[in-house]
């Protein structure tokens, strides 16, 4: 018999939870204190692997002096788009609003948070805030804005003391792969974390507090589209290539990473059809591999969206100036751990701890994981083929002609 795999039981938590909160709610309210401890555990992850990852990413390509014409340019483009996909994750977030109106915001704990989220923000304090006076007190609250402030400057620093910072690096690295081994372990608890959670909720607010989560899907769905013709476009525009037709091109790879929901299950096909159409390999082999930890457009979008969502969920407040600092945060938070299994979900959670959102909400998105994977999935591989080809034309290792041939040979193959 197949076993069940993880998405599949989280999504029967989902179920079988929202049915027992809507059957015996009285019983399902007791079961509150299991999802608390499987949010715990999320939250014991947090810090030491933002810190060691962006220690790693930064002391690995922090040091510009080092890096190659070809990654800097790779990078100026990651950065470029990654600030596109969070800009257009939180746009339509706006414009949609999927969490508005639900009967939730009463929670408990969540009070203080919502009159946190509704006070005027003095943005000089808050700045000021993100600066630590001692790390280790930063780091025993959780104050993410900080530990990412300390992060980068000590990843620079590692970065420029040569030889002697690469003990510090590989150090960082085995605690990364600790704590990678970790979130596995906890993510073997989601099934029973968003069981009680799905059901204390609904035992407690009612089964309409479900309607959001197909908004939401909706709502994602359409910024991912978005964001695709958005980018597609201004690399049309930058490169003259028409990026519709590349797309086009890796429409089969893009399905498979679709279904799938493995963005290392798309990577040999898309490396190979790239280099098909003339993009060179050396350029394919160093800025793909590299986009897989830096470029993760959907997973990105997808945080942007999610710290949104339970901002609505809980009927808080975000002024435009929070939701830019929101921004920065994830822009930094997301780099190197994107791709990892259960990664997005401590990103979201950490940055929610940080601007005073309710965890509980990450339960609730849980329930639907599989179904945004899939959708940040899809993005993060024509995201990356995207910049791989636009840093190729950067190089003037491929021009329109050129492509236009072989993209015109390739689709008289496929006929």
């Amino acid at each position: 018999m197949k076993k069940i795999g993880l998405s599949t039981q989280i999504f029967l938590g989902l179920a079988l939870g929202a049915l027992m909160g809507y059957v015996v709610p009285d019983l399902a309210g007791h079961l509150k204190p299991f999802g608390d401890a499987f949010l715990r555990m999320i939250k014991m992850i947090v810090v030491p692997l933002i810190f060691s990852t962006l220690v790693m990413g930064i002391a690995g390509t922090g040091d510009f002096k080092k890096l190659g014409r070809l990654g800097g340019k790779a990078i100026i483009w990651f950065e470029f788009a990654t600030t596109i996909a969070l800009a257009i994750g939180l746009f339509v977030m706006n414009v949609t609003e999927p969490g508005v109106g639900v009967p939730i915001s009463a929670a408990v704990g969540t009070e203080e948070a919502a009159a946190a989220g509704q006070h005027s923000i003095d943005m000089v304090q808050y700045v000021l805030h993100i600066i630590p006076t001692n790390v280790v007190d930063a780091a025993a609250r959780q104050d993410m804005l900080q530990i990412i402030f300390f992060a980068c400057f000590f990843g620079v620093a590692v970065a420029h003391i040569g030889e002697k910072g690469t003990l510090i690096v590989n150090f960082c690295q085995s605690v990364a792969e600790a704590m990678f081994k970790v979130t596995n372990y906890v993510m073997h608890f989601a099934p029973l974390g968003v069981f009680a959670m799905i059901a204390y909720t609904v035992g407690s607010y009612g089964i309409t507090m479900l309607i959001p989560l197909g908004k939401l899907i909706l709502s994602v769905a359409g910024a991912t589209a978005l964001f695709i013709a958005v980018v597609a476009t201004i690399a049309s525009v930058f490169t003259k290539i028409n990026f519709f037709h590349l797309i086009l091109a890796l429409k089969d790879i893009l399905f498979l990473a679709f279904s799938t929901a493995s963005s290392e299950a798309a990577l040999p096909g898309a490396m190979k059809r790239l280099h098909r159409l003339g993009v060179p390999e050396a350029t394919v082999t160093f800025v793909m591999p590299t986009g897989y930890s830096f470029n993760l457009d959907g997973s990105t979008l997808y945080s942007s969206a999610g710290i949104l969502f339970i901002a609505q969920l809980y009927g808080i407040a975000m002024p435009i100036e929070q939701q830019l600092l929101v921004m920065v945060t994830l822009m930094l938070s997301t780099k190197g751990i994107a791709g990892v299994p259960g990664a997005g979900i401590i990103v979201v959670a950490a940055t929610a701890a940080a601007f005073n959102l309710p965890t509980e909400g990450v339960a609730i998105l849980l329930g639907i994981d599989r179904i945004l994977d899939m959708i940040r999935t899809i993005c993060n591989v024509c995201g990356n083929c995207m910049a791989t080809v636009v840093v190729s034309c950067w190089e003037k290792e491929l021009n329109k002609d050129k492509f236009n041939r072989l993209y015109k040979e390739f689709r008289e193959e496929k006929l």
